[in-house]
């Protein structure tokens, strides 16, 4: 197998009306796709655009307990089906969409039903976000040809979406290996320079976790073991349930709960609230598993470490 290269890229993103909150478009140079995305309040606009009018794919984004929710789609006019969806009661949670579609008109009905079925995918193993659709899609066959193209166009979204603040479609990741976007492109994501540690979380209540951090994203690993005690306050405690109706977590009989897969958290304290099930500063404890720091005092010296390299420099 050749060697993986990691690429750095150029994301244009462009407020259309001039305001971070408003319609933005978003691409990437070379590369035909093209991704809209627009507030629900907005969306009356958004449908307005000639791109709503395109064969594309779509993402209704929402959020509960903290969690994100997303609903995958398409269609051959996007326009229409985003509207039906919009008096949909049974689909009131998003509040976000994103329409995805190509520059030029190269996406057929099969691309587009290919890639919903790729991305529900992706985003499920991803673990970031609850998928609303009921049933998983089952990809259209095509060509080996058009297979290879819409697996680069997946790629190029997974690197684009989250720098418009939708991060579900992020790769999952390891504490060993980067990032691969997607599964099948062999493209390496490029990687933090800062050394990946593994994290563990020990209380006598029960709790026995493992974790990493993945550029300030903290990711639980399977088996992890949190406590069934209950506390008064966990401000954290409707992701927790949320993680169990899923199905990522698993009440013990002791009443504890284990981790069943990997499962990524925006932050250190949201990791350790639902192990511990209180208010917890993750920074304080979550530990380096080899040096028994914690994280952070970690962080601290990574951050005194890039002071004394400037002062080096600077001499």
């Amino acid at each position: 197998m050749a060697d993986l290269i990691a690429l750095g890229k150029s994301i244009r993103i462009f407020l259309v009306d001039g305001t971070p909150t408003g319609l933005r478009t978003a691409e990437i140079p070379n590369w035909t796709g093209h991704v809209l995305v627009a507030p629900r309040i907005r969306i009356s606009e958004a449908l307005l655009r000639p791109e709503a009018a395109k064969t594309g794919v779509y993402l209704l984004v929402g959020e509960e307990a903290g969690r994100a929710i997303v609903y995958v789609g398409e269609g051959d006019s996007i326009a229409d089906r985003v509207r039906k969806h919009a008096k949909d009661e049974d689909k009131d949670f998003w509040e976000r969409v994103c329409l995805i579609t190509s520059k030029d008109v190269n996406l057929t009905k099969a691309h587009v039903r290919y890639l919903e079925s790729r991305l529900v995918q992706i985003i499920r193993r991803s673990n970031r976000a609850q998928v609303r659709n009921g049933n998983e899609p089952s990809p259209k066959i095509l060509p080996e040809g058009d297979i290879s193209d819409m697996e680069f166009f997946l790629g190029q979204l997974q690197i684009l979406l989250p720098t418009v603040g939708m991060d579900f479609l992020r790769p999952a990741t390891s504490p060993e290996l980067g990032s691969l976007i997607p599964e099948k492109s062999g493209i390496l994501l490029p990687q933090s320079s800062v050394p990946r540690v593994t994290l563990r979380l020990l209380h006598k209540s029960g709790v026995d976790a493992r974790a990493f951090d993945n550029d300030g994203e903290i990711v639980v690993l399977s088996g992890s073991i949190g406590t069934g005690q209950n506390f008064k306050v966990n401000h954290y405690a409707p992701l927790r349930q949320s993680l169990i109706d899923e199905g990522k977590i698993t009440i013990l009989p002791d009443g504890g709960i284990q981790f069943l897969e990997d499962v990524p958290f925006s932050s250190p304290s949201a990791a350790a609230a639902v192990l511990n099930n209180r208010n917890s500063s993750g920074p304080r404890e979550w530990r380096i598993e080899d040096t028994d720091q914690t994280l952070g005092e970690w962080r601290d010296a990574l951050l005194d470490s890039s002071s004394k390299g400037l002062e080096m420099a600077d001499f």
